[in-house]
């Protein structure tokens, strides 16, 4: 993997009137690595990717792109560096086709008239090289499953290229089967080289695609982990803050009566 991170935060800060959402956060992404973002409700989490994406402009701290500093202030600015972000609500147009959805806001002419036999062909390429199965490049979103519906949002950021996708909470409310489309979905950017945040409560998932985990607690660092070498009650500790907890209680005690 890469020494220099593609996406990288330095002592970020954000605050909104009185209430300090954001200090001194590091984060770092770099190419083919998936980073997941993990936190309790209030972490910071959303206000961090809002910063990413340029929905809120941060107070203090640098953010670096492919090494150098860079002035994110809105979501143009965002994506014309190449970051993509994928949010929990999808945004979808549930009356229009796939590759309509696709397209949506850039959509491919020729002579001033839509050109959909191009968009036709470059959606059906995308999903393929996605490993992508739907029934139809042609049907209304509203026809498809939940999960359907999730990659094809994550689909569709990918028109543009990018370097980095962003994922808010990409399986919540998903059934199993559902869940290990999107998972898959998630590998692919990976093997195609794209940096990807994945934000995520569920450390099942964490655990199955991530290659680190950063934590936030109440708008602060508490820790980066290896997926490889941490346990998930390991993390689970840095985002309740605990040192002691349930778990180690009960190894401890485990321990105890072993000796």
């Amino acid at each position: 993997m890469p020494n220099e991170p593609v996406l990288a935060l330095r002592g970020v800060s954000k605050r909104f009137g009185a209430v300090q959402a954001l200090t001194a956060v590091d984060l770092e992404i770099s190419p083919g690595e998936v980073v997941a973002l993990v936190g309790d409700n209030g972490a910071g989490k959303s206000t961090l990717v809002k910063t990413v994406a340029g929905v809120h402009a941060i107070d203090e701290g640098t953010i670096t792109w492919e090494g150098r500093t860079v002035q994110i202030q809105r979501p143009h600015d965002a994506q014309a560096l190449g970051i993509a972000t994928v949010y929990q609500d999808l945004a979808l147009c549930d009356n229009l086709d796939v590759v309509a959805n696709l397209f949506l806001g850039s959509e491919l002419s020729k002579a001033t008239v839509l050109d959909e036999v191009a968009m036709e062909k470059r959606a059906k390429e995308l999903l393929e090289t996605l490993s992508i199965r739907i029934p139809s490049v042609r049907i209304p979103v509203a026809s498809l499953s939940g999960g359907q519906r999730q990659v094809v949002a994550i689909a569709r950021a990918l028109i543009g290229d990018p370097k980095v996708v962003i994922l808010d909470e990409p399986t919540a409310a998903l059934g199993v089967e559902q869940t290990a489309q999107v998972l898959d979905l998630v590998e692919r950017l990976r093997e195609r080289g794209l940096g990807t945040l994945l934000i995520s409560h569920n450390m099942a998932d964490v655990q199955a695609v991530a290659d680190r985990v950063a934590v936030l607690r109440l708008g602060r660092n508490n820790g980066v982990f290896s997926v490889a070498d941490t346990s998930p009650e390991e993390v689970i500790a840095a985002i309740t803050g605990a040192s002691e907890n349930a778990v180690t209680r009960r190894q401890a005690r485990t321990t105890e009566v072993a000796k």
